[in-house]
């Protein structure tokens, strides 16, 4: 039972052991401990500084970012706004370049028909002409068959002669 009930003299000794102990940890063992502690917290302090930094540079970057995309999306705008308008004024100037080439087509065409209906006038005249004096060959060999019928036409052609 006597390690159930302590002596006088353990406790004095443990007592002893105790401040020996207590002084060698406060002269040399406290102060590492604390002196870590200080640079733990230390070091935490950083870290949270640092990640309020971070935090600042990311909601500044976020709003940059922000400001960078609106002027993306309004350049984006414009540029579809410059191209409907070029895609329209290039749609203008082919309407109106395929008018003048319809243009210029239909005056070569209507050129080309006033020939062609010049041609075909030049061409009737000339082959009425020549029915013309076919029928007129025609009708005068049956008319001159006899030598009276000749003689009488002669004779006005001759009259007709002297008279102009």
């Amino acid at each position: 039972m006597e390690l159930f009930t302590p002596d006088f003299g353990l406790i004095f000794w443990m007592f002893v052991a105790f401040i020996l102990l207590f002084l060698v940890l406060a002269k040399w063992g406290w102060p590492v401990i604390i002196k870590m502690m200080d640079k733990r917290a230390s070091t935490i302090d950083e870290g949270v500084e640092n990640a309020r930094e971070a935090r600042e540079q990311l909601e500044n970057a976020r709003a940059e970012a922000d400001k960078y995309m609106r002027e993306a999306q309004a350049r984006q705008q414009e540029m579809l706004r410059e191209a409907a308008k070029m895609k329209t004024e290039i749609i203008e100037q082919a309407r109106k370049e395929a008018s003048v080439a319809a243009q210029r087509e239909m005056d070569v065409a209507k050129v080309a028909i006033d020939q062609a209906r010049k041609e075909a006038e030049s061409q009737l005249r000339n082959e009425v002409g020549k029915f013309s004096i076919e029928i007129a060959e025609k009708m005068m060999r049956t008319q001159m068959k006899s030598d009276k019928a000749q003689t009488q036409l002669v004779n006005k052609l001759l009259d007709e002669i002297e008279k102009n």
